[in-house]
């Protein structure tokens, strides 16, 4: 099922809704350039859907939400934007962000704090970004296909993001995941993919000021976004739990996704019963 909410300014931010589970609810924020389908392989997953509310929303700019022209650069806009999201559940929730939408949810706590939120988990994500903010320390294969990928000709974007998707998995994805994802990120407009990049933002305090229990998790051969971002965050967030995926690139709830699923069910369930995140 989707739905939609107002996010920040009135932009329509298309949300994806699943399950029937009576635990936390769970809120999915993806990456750059992709969409809520990135978290096929979770909604189809009983263990998860027979216990748990599960929303993931499109980025505004990305899949089936609006488009604005400014915003992007703006903390308070993408946590409003959330916040709209997790008006919908009614209780709080755990947030779990993929790559860009780590710093989403950073974003989030920057302007609310953490209220609304039972626990987080970060997957992959940069929790910073620009020149030498090590919370957004990006890998070889991001590196690469910079700045081709935010390119308006066609000719030039698509095989920088083609080789970028192919380099976000050291494991075989299912079926056509990596044509959708490629798909996806060619749906986002050019001008949205740069304004993404467009910003200076420094974490430090906000991570340190993270009261919920958090999980930070990172594939160990993560060519997209570099493992030190992890633990950087990790690092800075009181009592953060880890998982540190072995022999996993970027996406490990696809790459590793019975294991991620488990893992996460487990969180979320602990959540529940009001017990920490184990270290």
């Amino acid at each position: 099922m989707r739905t939609e909410v107002a996010g920040a300014g009135g932009a329509r931010i298309g949300v994806r809704v699943a399950g029937i589970g009576t635990g936390p609810p769970i809120v999915f924020v993806h990456g750059w350039a992709q969409s809520a389908r990135a978290w096929d392989a979770q909604f189809a997953d009983p263990r998860l859907t027979e216990r748990f509310r599960l929303l993931a929303l499109d980025l505004r700019g990305h899949g089936g939400s609006d488009v604005p022209t400014r915003g992007y650069d703006d903390p308070a806009v993408w946590a409003d934007d959330l916040a709209a999201v997790l008006g919908l559940v009614g209780e709080p929730a755990v947030v779990v962000g993929w790559s860009y939408g780590a710093l989403v949810i950073t974003d989030y706590v920057r302007v609310h704090g953490t209220g609304g939120l039972a626990g987080i988990v970060l997957v992959g994500g940069i929790t910073e970004i620009g020149k030498g903010h090590p919370g957004g320390w990006v890998g070889s294969a991001m590196r690469s296909a910079l700045p081709d990928a935010l390119a308006e000709d066609i000719d030039v974007a698509l095989p920088a993001l083609s080789r970028l998707i192919a380099d976000m998995s050291v494991n075989p994805l299912p079926g056509t995941f990596a044509q959708a994802m490629l798909g996806a990120s060619l749906c986002v407009q050019p001008s949205v993919r740069s304004a993404l990049f467009s910003r200076d933002v420094d974490s430090a305090d906000v991570l340190a000021s993270i009261d919920v229990p958090t999980l930070v998790t990172h594939g160990t051969e993560d060519t997209t976004v570099d493992p030190r971002a992890g633990e950087y965050a990790a690092g800075k967030i009181p009592g953060a739990a880890t998982r540190w995926w072995v022999g996993v690139g970027h996406i490990p709830f696809v790459e590793a996704t019975q294991e991620f699923n488990e893992t996460l069910a487990r969180f979320v369930e602990e959540r529940a019963q009001g017990a920490p995140a184990e270290r």
